[in-house]
C-alpha cells in the first residue's frame, strides 16, 4: 500500500482536453516540486489501472492519502482549482513549498 500523499493524472494522447491540459500538469508539477508525487497514466497503456480507479472520463485527476482516495476531478481544471484541493486536503505537506 503506498503511504503519503500521490497526485495522479489519468489522460489519452488522443484526448484533446488532455493536451490542452499539459502547460496545466507541467506548472503542477513545479509547483509540487516533489512534495508530493505526480503519476500519469495513459488509459490506453493502463487500462486496467483506470479501471479499477473508476475513470470514465479523461482527463481524471485523483489525489490519495495512505492509498485512499480524498479528492477527484475530471475534465479541463484550472490549476488553481487542484492546487486548492491539495492545500485544502494536504496543508502540511505544502507548508514547505515556496
Amino acid at each position: 500500500m503506498q503511504t503519503g500523499e500521490v497526485l495522479v493524472e489519468f489522460y489519452a494522447s488522443w484526448c484533446p482536453h488532455c493536451r490542452r491540459m499539459e502547460p496545466v500538469v507541467e506548472e503542477l508539477k513545479e509547483l509540487l516540486n516533489g512534495h508530493v508525487p505526480f503519476y500519469q497514466y495513459d488509459i490506453d497503456e493502463y487500462p486496467e489501472d483506470a479501471d479499477v480507479a473508476g475513470v470514465a472520463t479523461v482527463p481524471t485527476f485523483i489525489l490519495y492519502r495512505n492509498g485512499r482516495e480524498v479528492w477527484r476531478e475530471s475534465g479541463e481544471i484550472p490549476g488553481d482549482k487542484i492546487m486548492a484541493a491539495i492545500e485544502r486536503m494536504l496543508p502540511k505537506v505544502l507548508e514547505v513549498k515556496v
